[in-house]
């Protein structure tokens, strides 16, 4: 879907809240860049692998094309958007991830990849948001050295909803919620579902980033989290699958399926 027609369903959004946080990766941007310079995509289990040619692409596609092209977009749609990463004003703390244990019993070095880790700092975006503009977050952090790292936006979502105190997460991903094993959407997923999932090796490595992330910013106190199609115009107002808090009640839940999107957390 055109960057342009899913941004036309942020305003509306923003204008019915107090305030709207925008998390945006670009994997398939990334992707493409490093095709074009020759530069081999690795990755384990579907978890890219970013060394230090891959890091100067990612920096340079999400903190600059994307998030730039996103901002433009949103403004034309009628907002007020900021283009921002995770590393400006300390907003998220991030260190380097440790090494991640493959399917086949591997420990491998994800490379400069970032872990949100502490509390955010969502000062910035307190007063952003009170200004009335729509803080956009690429999905590149640094550590305490100064480090850029790129972070998983699903990740970085659900990290800045629980620390920013949000009513509400959406997760926009590239299908419409979790998938069963015929291709429909499971309506619920909770604890005792997405340890199933991951557990079981039915949720991909993409799906498992945003249950992962769904399950924290529950945890952390958002009030309501979902993750929907991101491919349609209205996202937001699309059926998707709830991310049940304690006690509630969630459909059974077989093999899930991920496309990668974007992240929107209020």
């Amino acid at each position: 879907m055109p960057r342009r027609g899913r941004a036309a369903a942020v305003p509306a959004r923003g204008a019915a809240a107090r305030g709207l946080v925008v998390v945006h990766g670009g994997g398939r941007e990334v992707s493409a860049d490093l095709a074009s310079r020759g530069i081999p995509v690795r990755a384990v289990d579907g978890l890219r692998i970013t060394d230090e040619p891959a890091l100067d692409v990612v920096v340079g596609v999400l903190a600059g094309r994307v998030n730039t092209r996103l901002v433009a977009a949103l403004n034309a749609a009628g907002a007020s958007a900021v283009g921002l990463t995770a590393a400006d004003g300390r907003l998220a703390s991030v260190r380097r991830a440790s090494r991640y244990r493959a399917a086949n019993g591997e420990r491998v070095d994800l490379g400069f990849v970032g872990q949100p880790v502490g509390e955010p700092r969502p000062r910035l975006v307190f007063d952003l948001c009170a200004a009335g503009h729509v803080p956009v977050v690429a999905s590149i952090g640094a550590s305490a050295s100064g480090q850029l790292l790129n972070v998983n936006a699903d990740t970085l979502a659900g990290h800045l909803a629980a620390g920013l105190r949000s009513t509400r997460l959406v997760i926009a991903g590239g299908t419409a919620g979790v998938l069963d094993g015929e291709g429909r959407t499971i309506p619920a997923v909770d604890d005792a579902a997405i340890d199933d999932l991951i557990g079981g090796g039915q949720a991909s490595a993409g799906m498992v980033a945003k249950l992962i992330a769904c399950r924290a910013a529950r945890r952390g106190g958002v009030g309501e989290v979902v993750i929907v199609d991101g491919r349609r115009r209205a996202f937001d107002a699309s059926a998707g699958t709830t991310v049940a808090g304690p006690g509630a009640e969630a459909a059974p839940a077989g093999p899930a399926r991920e496309g990668s999107g974007e992240a929107v957390a209020p």
